[in-house]
């Protein structure tokens, strides 16, 4: 029986970072060649579990830098784990910094299909969902002009249409409800609720609380790449924001 899930599993990611700045391509092959590159490990991510079934909602929160959108990465199987098992069951609709995927040379028609054809789907399928996406982005009038005369919204909401209309079993997004006016938020928000109904898994990732506690039921707060708080949406956000304004508050060492 087909079961949608996503299981993350003492996940940790490393980065190596250099520790001296080459100016130029010659000199880094030159140090790479000579054996004088060095570099330093940086844990991106730390020791991270957590298990997720049909139907379940996960927002991740914290700082810039806290690791957010790298386990948005890792779960969408852009990077792999250093440490640990990521595992997902379904399909994935990835929404990581939204539009990145877009082909700006292409109309808003091409690129529905393009898109579409990313995620596995027919072409017979997308002709049956072509109008809905229109209608939901709001681009009615530009399904025929190139996305390079697109604003960055435009380009968004597009993105966020395809993604959510094509039913995917698992959306993992990154700021996916801050691409539009508040009636298009308020619209966004809907068709999160309608698909995690049906049975999809949503990911996502905010500096909103209100819009973490509007959309997901679950939330992860991370810091510095380490699990500091997970659960009721409520609970964590709260206390997030509790952290924060103490952390404001605390005076500079010297």
């Amino acid at each position: 029986m087909f079961k949608v899930e996503v299981r993350v599993e003492n996940v940790s990611l490393m980065y190596n970072l250099s520790r001296q700045r080459e100016e130029r391509l010659k000199e880094y092959i030159i140090n790479m060649i000579k054996g004088r590159l060095f570099f330093d490990p940086f844990w991106g991510l730390k020791d991270i579990s957590f298990n997720l079934r049909a139907g379940d909602s996960l927002g991740i929160i914290g700082k810039n830098g806290a690791g957010k959108s790298t386990l948005l990465k890792l779960v969408s199987g852009v990077i792999k784990p250093t440490k640990g098992q990521v595992y997902t069951n379904g399909i994935i609709a990835p929404m990581v910094e939204l539009g990145i995927a877009l082909d700006h040379n292409m109309t808003a028609k091409e690129n529905i299909f393009f898109l579409g054809a990313m995620h596995g789907f027919k072409k017979k399928y997308l002709n049956g969902r072509y109008e809905r996406i229109i209608e939901f982005a709001e681009l009615q009038d530009f399904a025929d002009v190139p996305l390079r005369n697109f604003s960055s919204g435009m380009a968004a909401r597009l993105s966020f249409s395809v993604a959510t209309l094509i039913n995917p079993d698992i959306l993992v997004a990154d700021e996916a409800l801050a691409v539009g006016d508040i009636g298009f938020s308020s619209k966004c928000r809907a068709r999160l609720d309608e698909i995690r109904h049906k049975g999809a898994i949503i990911l996502f990732c905010s500096h909103s609380m209100d819009m973490v506690k509007s959309v997901c039921e679950k939330t992860l707060w991370l810091d510095h790449g380490t699990m500091m708080m997970y659960g009721d949406s409520n609970e964590v956000c709260n206390a997030y924001e509790q952290f924060m304004s103490y952390d404001k508050t605390k005076p500079e060492e010297n």
